[in-house]
């Protein structure tokens, strides 16, 4: 009598799509929020630095600027993220009403996409037939093949909120701690190389993601710093030459 056997499953462990999401899942916020929180904090608070010269008003304004910065993005994440979830909610209900309704012209679709995507034409309607017998079945097909929907990947705007918040805390943090400890003028020299090397850090630490070059990377994060800090700098310079603030 014929056996068949299993063959055994093999797969690299190093690749992220076996590691399951974790931070990967929502690496959109937490890169947005760490290099967003370090881009405008050390702008601003450079800026106010220069300006002002005052090292209350320089911690008031960072601790600020963290406060609501950080609120605001993860509740802005959070309200977009559910709405994006509930348009891919209405969208799957339209479908699966269109199903209930239609099941003849949604069979005959699915099997069509069957074809589009490169099954064989008999296999595709054995596949269609199995489908239209499940009613979870062919509206998964008929939103990850039609719509372009996995229904098992909706948006998550608690996490997503909660990560963008956390991540712009962390980073805003970065360019304001040497603001605790030391005079102004000291600590301008330990923000702004410690938050430019944070960004750097930040676009080479992702390349473990995504296979890019760690160097470009982490170059394209630290102009972007810069450009900020340029700003900054420009700003403090003029408040303080010309309306002697």
């Amino acid at each position: 009598m014929f056996t068949s056997e299993r063959v055994p499953h093999r797969y690299n462990p190093k690749y992220i799509h076996h590691k399951g999401r974790g931070v990967v899942g929502n690496i959109s916020q937490v890169v947005f929020g760490l290099q967003d929180g370090m881009v405008s904090t050390l702008g601003a608070i450079t800026g106010v630095a220069i300006g002002s010269g005052e090292h209350y008003i320089v911690l008031l304004a960072g601790v600020a600027i963290i406060s609501v910065e950080s609120v605001s993005m993860g509740v802005g994440e959070y309200i977009s993220s559910r709405s994006e979830k509930k348009v891919m909610e209405r969208i799957l209900a339209e479908e699966r009403e269109e199903i209930k309704k239609y099941p003849e012209e949604e069979h005959s679709e699915l099997e069509d996409l069957f074809v589009r995507d490169g099954w064989p034409k008999e296999l595709s309607k054995t596949m269609a037939n199995t489908a239209r017998e499940n009613p979870e079945l062919m509206l998964a097909e008929m939103a990850y093949r039609e719509l372009n929907i996995a229904s098992s990947e909706l948006e998550h705007p608690v996490r997503n909120g909660a990560f963008m918040f956390f991540a712009y805390i962390g980073g805003g943090l970065i360019p304001l701690l040497a603001y605790f400890f030391l005079p102004i003028s000291n600590a301008i020299l330990i923000s702004v190389p410690m938050t430019l090397v944070a960004l750097f850090v930040l676009g080479a630490g992702l390349t473990k993601y995504t296979k890019q070059s760690w160097l470009k990377n982490g170059l394209h994060m630290f102009v972007f710093g810069g450009a900020a800090l340029a700003i900054g700098l420009v700003v403090g310079v003029v408040m303080r030459t010309y309306f002697g603030v």
